[in-house]
């Protein structure tokens, strides 16, 4: 699993105008990730709007990913939600050439026990081709995995991690205590990176990442003082990007790089508005 060590950056999805996918400006945005020095993609999560994709563009965009990657760096694809019986009916459906891993988000809206949690996943975990990495994020989905949850999780032997983003150190600390050693930790928050690999988290799957993988390549591989400087450089930028909710400020931030032709968003998303804008302008590093 050490593919899935380092930076994972979470895909925007680019839109034109007309909300119609546009996959010229996801080209250009993967060759600026991986040029960057991600290690690997992440594609159709929330930052990617897999919520407001239908079907038939999730798989258009799962293709695009495949074929603008063309192998240099894993692809993990975010495959979740609260119908365990539905999604294992996706799995099956599903093509995973050119996959490595599933990003499943723990089950939402329907507020499982942990028991029913670690039903859900196993069921998952059982049936799927490729390795399954946890995602917990309870501002999101109203529950917690807990670090119990998460460890009897990680000795399922298709089960090989968790994106943790309860923003809970302790309940982080907790599980790389007891996780088997080949299990992976990832931060699922930017600005908790160094903290996580600091108690032997292995790597984020990142936001911001899509903006500046660099500064990102800095953070976890650079000397003490280089990373420090950079984790500290993100932190005006990113309280930015939840403002008006994900992805909304970081599709205005990579409008004004240029990466992207346009910021639209999808319903219930709006596109930033001007004083967003203004302020990701100002702080956009130069």
């Amino acid at each position: 699993m050490n593919a899935f060590k380092g930076i994972g950056v979470a895909l925007a999805t680019p839109f034109l105008d007309d909300n119609r996918i546009d996959f010229e400006s996801l080209k250009r945005l993967i060759d600026h990730v991986i040029s960057g020095g991600v290690d690997y993609l992440v594609a159709l999560g929330t930052t990617g709007e897999a919520a407001t994709l239908s079907t038939s563009e999730k798989a258009q965009v799962l293709q695009a990913c495949v074929e603008y990657n063309r192998g240099r760096v894993p692809l993990m694809l975010g495959l979740g939600g609260n119908a365990t019986q539905k999604l294992l009916d996706e799995i099956e459906a599903t093509d995973f050439y050119g996959v490595a891993s599933i990003l499943s988000v723990s089950p939402y809206y329907n507020k499982p026990t942990q028991e029913g949690i670690i039903a859900h996943f196993k069921a998952l975990a059982d049936v799927s081709p490729v390795p399954l990495v946890l995602y917990n994020i309870p501002g999101r989905t109203m529950s917690n995995l807990t670090a119990r949850t998460t460890l009897t999780l990680s000795h399922h032997p298709n089960i090989v991690g968790i994106k943790e983003a309860s923003g809970n150190l302790e309940q982080c600390m907790q599980i790389t205590a007891s996780m088997p050693k080949d299990f992976l930790l990832i931060s699922g928050d930017d600005l908790l990176t160094k903290p996580i690999l600091s108690i032997g988290g292995a790597g984020v799957i990142s936001v911001l990442a899509n903006a500046l993988p660099a500064t990102f390549k800095t953070l976890i591989e650079g000397d003490s003082k280089s990373s420090l400087e950079a984790a500290y450089s993100l932190l005006e930028l990113n309280s930015l990007m939840y403002l008006e909710g994900n992805p909304v400020g970081l599709k205005n931030l990579l409008l004004h790089q240029g990466i992207i032709t346009s910021d639209q968003v999808r319903l219930p998303l709006l596109r930033a508005s001007k004083e967003l804008s203004q302020k990701i302008y100002q702080v956009l590093p130069r």
